[in-house]
């Protein structure tokens, strides 16, 4: 009996780390920020610790979420000053 109910736990838990995992960022942001702040009214964390907890759950590592590592987005066009000079040639 005691197995089933550590096996349930277990499967509980990486369902609720997929579901959390493949959340939509803006989605995955808010409950963030209610856990921590739910977790700061409940008096388990302060202020400090609630922010920081709120940052870290909004985050996911690795690829497929395109909201942590901003690797996945389009380049944007080179400023004037970066662009290197074509010198301009003249005929006479």
């Amino acid at each position: 009996m005691t197995q089933q109910i550590i096996v349930g736990l277990i499967v509980a838990l990486a369902a609720v780390y997929a579901v959390w995992r493949w959340m939509p960022a803006g989605w995955r942001r808010s409950a963030a920020a209610r856990l921590a702040s739910g977790s700061q009214r409940a008096g388990l964390v302060d202020a400090q610790r609630a922010r920081k907890l709120a940052d870290s759950l909004a985050k996911t590592s690795g690829c497929g979420s395109c909201d942590s590592c901003g690797s996945c987005a389009t380049p944007t066009a080179p400023s004037a000053d970066k662009r290197q000079a074509t010198p301009a040639t003249h005929k006479p």
